[in-house]
């Protein structure tokens, strides 16, 4: 009898505890945190090649009230598969996301990504424009 009293016990506190939660943290469609934050830009930016290492000869110049990155890259570079990398205010996202490699091979068209805020309100569109070192 002492056995079936605890189990119902048992079973009765964990019903409290799932009936209990509500969502105090509201997530978005990919599953990241909604903070109050507005901050919204680039702190950094990397461009990697096929074989994951840098082909920046120099550090991009980012502009966060022009909202541009300029990089130039080695010359002989495979401009079709490099991997860009941001690196964000807290809390922010890209929009699109970078899934894998990136065609950059059309320097007339400069890749255009946005930066989403913490909040998900505010939204600013960085362009990156790639030049390639004179031989």
């Amino acid at each position: 009898m002492k056995n079936i009293t605890n189990i119902i016990s048992s079973f009765f506190l964990l019903s409290l505890l799932f009936l209990g939660c509500k969502e105090d943290y509201p997530v978005d469609e990919d599953g990241l945190l909604i903070t109050t934050r507005t901050d919204c830009y680039v702190s950094n930016f990397e461009l990697l090649g096929s074989d994951f290492q840098t082909v920046r000869t120099k550090n991009p110049a980012i502009d966060t009230i022009a909202q541009t990155i300029d990089v130039e890259v080695f010359y002989g570079t495979d401009l079709k598969n490099l991997y860009p990398q941001f690196s964000l205010v807290t809390d922010a996202k890209l929009d699109p996301k970078i899934t894998g490699k990136v065609d950059f091979s059309d320097l007339t068209k400069p890749k255009v990504y946005t930066v989403v805020s913490g909040n998900r309100q505010i939204r600013k569109d960085y362009t990156v424009k790639i030049t390639v070192q004179k031989p």
